[in-house]
């Protein structure tokens, strides 16, 4: 009789076991993945046209800014203190710790060189904080928005260089409309 006793409770533990499994893949599912590893962003605003449109919903990873920084040109989202109020932008990756940015008319010099992109959609009206030459610190991006003309980004005092630790993560891909599904450019 006690051999059976100890059984039943062995299969209750193994019951319990497993059902503190299955609890823990869905606190995963539900709360880590999203905080740690993707998230999905809905674009507000226009300022990346003609990449992203208002209303896109695009994924972001999130895993690499915890061991490597971003890329040149890539799309990132930031949050950023704005008025007192936290503020969440995406723009292009445009300047990398340790480059020297500058603006000039509708040419963006980087390290002295012009450099090559064709993302901006329309004219550069404003150089703002890099008509000057200017040098980003260790950890710092210059981000534009492609959609220049309209765009709120590094060129204005009230977002300024990006910090690595500001970085949420990396645009990997559009998830809606669905026509538009897929990697982007």
């Amino acid at each position: 009789m006690s051999s059976k006793f100890f059984g039943m409770l062995r299969e209750k533990k193994s019951l319990i076991a497993e059902y503190a499994f299955y609890l823990f893949v869905l606190v995963f599912i539900l709360y880590l993945a999203p905080t740690f590893l993707m998230e999905k962003i809905v674009v507000d605003g226009t300022s990346m046209q003609q990449t992203l449109q208002d209303g896109d919903h695009v994924l972001i990873e999130k895993v690499s800014r915890y061991f490597e920084g971003p890329e040149r040109f890539d799309i990132i989202v930031f949050t950023k203190k704005v008025a007192k109020k936290e503020k969440v932008y995406i723009k292009r990756i445009i300047g990398m710790p340790g480059d020297k940015i500058q603006i000039v008319g509708d040419v963006i010099f980087v390290n002295d060189q012009a450099l090559p992109e064709n993302y901006g959609s329309d004219s550069m009206l404003y150089a703002g904080i890099a008509a000057e030459p200017m040098v980003l610190s260790e950890n710092e991006y210059f981000v534009l928005g492609d959609h220049r003309s309209i765009s709120a980004d590094s060129r204005s005092e009230s977002v300024g260089v990006v910090k690595k630790s500001e970085i949420d993560g990396v645009v990997i891909g559009r998830v809606y409309p669905f026509s538009e599904f897929g990697k982007i450019d």
